[in-house]
């Protein structure tokens, strides 16, 4: 079972998932998942190899499905950025009666060029028996990762203490072609659906969108100026607008 971080009391309207993306956790959503509870229960899930969650011997987005598929209700919105929002989009497509509406945050249901194996071999450089501090980290992963964002990121599930990564690397290395890709799934997900995307990204392109309207015949798209992928941590409150808008008149 996934670990997850509750905010809120439930109320009369549906709870909310949140799904991280690669290298991420529920931690990382903390802010946002608390503001959007006061409204709503929302639940912030680390998923597999990743947080707190288990260590598997894979990352497929058919298992991460499944993996949300126990943590949710029958009726649930649920909400997934990057690899998050390609394993919400396999679940709405494999259990389509499971879930009411979801948001796809800067992501497509294609295979993407680009591979996050240098991240891996940069967080690999950090000698963890020498560090006494998270600032040690940094420093020695500023060479690799020169953007100080990047690093904080990261080193966000970095246990210091333990000196260990909470992070499953042998394994997310092992699945990379399956985390830039995306399975072949027939089927369809009727329910609405939020694709949001960030102005300055490149994940989401115009020539995408036949394939996701396929896949989600009422996806609506939207794009969030001036941020990139990161666009929950780069416009936190207009994310977080954009999200509320679609939850109250979907």
């Amino acid at each position: 079972m996934l670990n997850k971080i509750i905010h809120g009391d439930a109320t009369d309207r549906p709870s909310l998932v949140i799904a991280h993306g690669l290298f991420g956790s529920a931690r990382n959503w903390g802010v946002i998942a608390k503001r959007m509870s006061e409204d709503r229960q929302v639940t912030a899930v680390d998923m597999r190899n990743h947080g707190d969650s288990p260590r598997e011997a894979t990352n497929s987005y058919l298992d991460m499905a499944d993996d949300l598929a126990n943590v949710l209700q029958t009726g649930d919105d649920v909400l997934g950025h990057s690899m998050g929002g390609k394993a919400v989009m396999t679940l709405a497509l494999q259990h389509p009666n499971r879930l009411r509406r979801i948001i796809i945050a800067d992501i497509a249901p294609v295979t993407y060029t680009h591979s996050q194996q240098p991240m891996i071999d940069a967080m690999r450089q950090i000698d963890l028996t020498t560090i006494e501090s998270r600032r040690d980290a940094d420093e020695q992963l500023m060479p690799h990762v020169p953007e100080a964002g990047v690093r904080a990121f990261l080193l966000q599930s970095l246990d210091v203490q333990a000196r260990r990564w909470k992070l499953n690397l042998d394994v997310l290395q092992a699945e990379m072609d399956n985390i830039i890709g995306f399975p072949d799934l027939g089927g369809r997900f009727d329910g609405p659906a939020l694709f949001l995307s960030g102005a300055d990204s490149d994940y989401v392109e115009r020539e995408h969108r036949p394939r996701i309207k396929a896949l989600f015949p009422k996806a609506r798209f939207a794009k969030i100026p001036g941020a990139g992928h990161w666009l929950h941590a780069e416009k936190p409150r207009e994310f977080e607008a954009a999200i509320t808008a679609f939850l109250d008149n979907s």
